[in-house]
């Protein structure tokens, strides 16, 4: 019976790769690629955050610094911490100018090579420690974001947007370019 099932599995298996082809991943239509591009915003976010103001004394903060694939970002406000509940409390404003960063996945949906420009303004509390959750608002007035999102590459472009934007522990939702959006990071 075993060897009845295993196979059935191999013949399926041969079939569906006559020519040698791998299936195609699944389809990424508007709101996968919203989704992947707030992925690639929030990670750009929290990169420039480590880069910049990880491990420094809490107050005020002013920090320039490259990003890894070219433009700059500007990261100043203020960021506390709270040691007894291993959270950061952060009120901080991003300027992103023409920002590039890439990230490469297994997960196709995981995939994107953007590039940003605009300002983001942050309020909340980043979790240090597993006793805290991670609950920030992120609002922008105007951003723009483009370059490629997913696995295999699909062209990006999103101009002159507002974004409204709330994180509550790993999800990101709220509307950018006035349409909803969300993803888990």
């Amino acid at each position: 019976m075993i060897r009845r099932t295993l196979l059935a599995a191999l013949l399926v298996a041969a079939v569906g790769c006559e020519d040698g082809t791998l299936p195609p991943p699944p389809p990424c239509d508007a709101i996968c690629q919203d989704s992947i591009a707030l992925r690639g915003v929030r990670e750009m976010m929290k990169l420039i955050f480590n880069l910049t103001l990880q491990g420094k004394p809490v107050g005020q903060h002013d920090a320039t610094i490259a990003c890894p694939l070219g433009g700059t970002a500007h990261i100043f406000g203020t960021a506390t911490s709270n040691a007894v509940q291993g959270a950061t409390e952060v009120s901080l404003t991003y300027v992103f100018d023409q920002c590039a960063h890439l990230e490469r996945d297994e997960e196709a949906r995981e995939n994107y090579a953007l590039t940003l420009t605009g300002t983001f303004s942050q309020q909340g509390t980043i979790a240090v420690q597993p006793s805290a959750t991670t609950a920030l608002l992120m609002k922008s007035a105007s951003v723009t974001v483009w370059g490629t999102v997913h696995a295999p590459a699909i062209d990006y472009r999103a101009e002159n947007c507002i974004a409204n934007l709330a994180q509550n522990g790993n999800h990101v939702s709220g509307m950018f370019c006035e349409r909803p959006v969300g993803t888990d990071l």
